[in-house]
C-alpha cells in the first residue's frame, strides 16, 4: 500500500514537472503553436467543412462557368472560348479564378489548345504546364500538345523531349505513335539523327498497325542515311 502511494506521488510529481515544461514551452512558442494548431484545425475541418462549404460549391460554380466556353470551343470559336464575351467567362479566367478545382484544371487544358490555335504559343506553354491528368488518353495528349507549344515557341529541343515524354506516358495506339513520330521529326530538325531513328523504330516495332507506321520505313531510311553522313 505504501509502495503504491509512493508510486502515485512519483507519478504526480512527474506529471506536474511535465506540465510545467509544456507551459514554459507554450509561453515561449505561443505564436508558432497557435499557427500550427490553426493549420491542423483547418486540415481536419477542411475535409468535413471546407470541402462541403467551400470547395464543393466552387467546383459546381466552375462547372457551370465552363459549360458555355466548352460550347464555343466545340464550334471552333477559340478566341471567344478563351476570353469569353462579357456574359460568360472564358477558359483563361476560369483557369485563374477556379484554381484547385477539376473544372479549373480542365480549363488550363482547353485554354492551352485555344492559344495554340490562335497563335499565342507562349501562353499555351503556361496553360498546358498548369494542367495535370493521369487519364491514359488526356494526360499524354496534353503532354504532346505542350510539345507543340514548345516547338512553335522556337524551343525545338525541349519540344522533342516533351514529345518523347508524351509518347511514353501511355502505350495507347492513339497518342504514342503520333508523338514518337513528332519526336523523330523534331530530332531530325535538330540534326540528332540517332534519336530520330530510335523514335521512328518505336513506331515500327511497337505500333505496326498504327497509321503512323504505314510510311515509317521511309522516315527510318532518311534519318539513317543522314546519320551515316554526319
Amino acid at each position: 500500500m505504501t509502495d503504491k502511494k509512493h508510486d502515485n506521488l512519483d507519478l504526480d510529481a512527474a506529471l506536474a514537472n511535465t506540465t510545467h515544461k509544456v507551459e514554459d514551452f507554450y509561453t515561449k512558442n505561443k505564436k508558432n503553436i497557435n499557427t500550427a494548431v490553426l493549420v491542423l484545425v483547418v486540415a481536419v475541418a477542411g475535409y468535413f467543412g471546407l470541402k462541403k462549404f467551400y470547395f464543393e460549391p466552387r467546383e459546381q460554380e466552375a462547372q457551370v462557368e465552363i459549360f458555355k466556353a466548352q460550347q464555343m470551343f466545340d464550334v471552333d470559336s477559340f478566341n471567344m472560348a478563351l476570353k469569353g464575351n462579357g456574359t460568360f467567362k472564358g477558359f483563361a479566367d476560369i483557369a485563374s479564378e477556379y484554381s484547385g478545382t477539376k473544372a479549373g484544371n480542365l480549363a488550363h487544358y482547353y485554354a492551352g489548345i485555344c492559344m495554340l490555335r490562335t497563335g499565342d504559343f507562349a501562353g499555351a506553354v503556361d496553360m498546358l504546364e498548369g494542367f495535370s491528368s493521369d487519364n491514359a488518353l488526356i494526360g499524354p495528349l496534353a503532354a504532346g500538345l505542350l510539345g507543340d507549344a514548345y516547338v512553335e515557341s522556337g524551343d525545338v529541343e525541349k519540344g522533342a523531349k516533351q514529345y518523347l515524354k508524351a509518347a511514353r506516358m501511355s502505350k495507347n495506339k492513339l497518342t504514342a505513335p503520333v508523338f514518337f513520330k513528332k519526336a523523330g521529326i523534331a530530332f531530325e530538325e535538330l540534326k540528332n539523327y540517332s534519336d530520330a531513328v530510335d523514335a521512328y523504330n518505336n513506331i515500327k516495332n511497337d505500333y505496326p498497325d498504327a497509321q503512323e507506321a504505314t510510311d515509317i520505313d521511309k522516315y527510318i531510311a532518311r534519318a539513317s542515311e543522314l546519320k551515316a553522313e554526319n
